[in-house]
């Protein structure tokens, strides 16, 4: 069964799913920080995925990662699973720009994080309404 690191439910919000991810932000205002999480129980690697959810992952990740840089003006998408801290398989889609607190830094630990107010997370809410397609169910607010 499924079941969300503590830490990730911590330091995000619940946007929605995708077929395989569920989609969160990032609770650091700093930047347009997303996380996507397979929805698979006891899963860290990539390689512990079947082949078909390695594929939905990468095909979840690579349109995540083209509608933000497009309605986020991004200069830069980074995109990275590390797992270091938190050991479930997660993949982060991070919009860079050259004015952004970091560049062109990695953005972890690089600056404190800065809290979003809860209008900043319905814009971006309101905003991947606009341009995800009918494969997203947005969670209820």
């Amino acid at each position: 069964m499924f079941v969300m690191d503590p830490r990730l439910q911590e330091d995000t919000f619940v946007l929605g799913d995708f077929p395989l991810s569920r989609l969160l932000l990032s609770k650091d205002a700093n930047y347009p920080w997303f996380i996507l999480v397979p929805r698979r129980a006891d899963i860290s690697e990539l390689f512990q995925l079947d082949d078909h959810d390695q594929r939905q992952l990468w095909s979840e990740t690579t349109a995540l990662a083209e509608t933000l840089k497009d309605s986020f003006a991004a200069d830069k998408m980074n995109v990275a699973t590390l797992g270091n801290v938190v050991s479930q398989l997660h993949m982060h889609v991070i919009v860079r720009r050259r004015n952004d607190p970091a560049w062109p830094a990695p953005v972890w630990g690089n600056k404190p994080a800065i809290a979003y107010t809860a209008q900043q997370v319905a814009d971006i809410r309101q905003r991947l309404k606009t341009v995800l397609d009918d494969d997203f169910t947005f969670a209820e607010e």
